[in-house]
């Protein structure tokens, strides 16, 4: 099986949570090949400590067909609209965005701890 390439946006509680289980299935396919978090954040250590890259958003859309999954874990949607856009502007047509929503799922089938809940906050696409 291919590696998925896989970059995470959002370092907070949830993206710390889902970046820590990410960490734990690189052997089973799974290469992180950079995150994003512009706050000091538990997560953002975390991924400096596992040796990843802390980039910008421009910076990670730049990697193009670099990148299959991009996880968006701000709960921003103004971010993922901004996501959007700049992989159209690039033409990119390979890099698929996954929610928050996804990611539970992800979390649901790969581990039995409970991912974070953030109150009020929206995880629809």
């Amino acid at each position: 099986m291919d590696n998925q390439k896989i970059a995470i946006i959002g370092l907070g509680r949830i993206g710390s949570a889902f970046l820590r289980n990410m960490l734990g299935r690189r052997e089973r396919g799974v290469e992180l090949v950079a995150v994003a978090e512009s706050g000091d954040t538990p997560g953002r250590q975390l991924a400096l400590d596992a040796g990843l890259a802390v980039r910008t958003l421009d910076q990670i859309v730049a990697l193009g067909d670099g990148v299959d999954i991009l996880f968006d874990l701000t709960g921003i949607p103004a971010v993922r609209r901004e996501i959007r856009e700049k992989l159209m502007a690039m033409g990119n047509h390979h890099t698929v965005i996954a929610s928050e929503t996804i990611a539970r799922l992800i979390w649901a089938m790969t581990t039995d701890d409970d991912l974070p809940v953030i109150a009020g906050r929206s995880t629809g696409y």
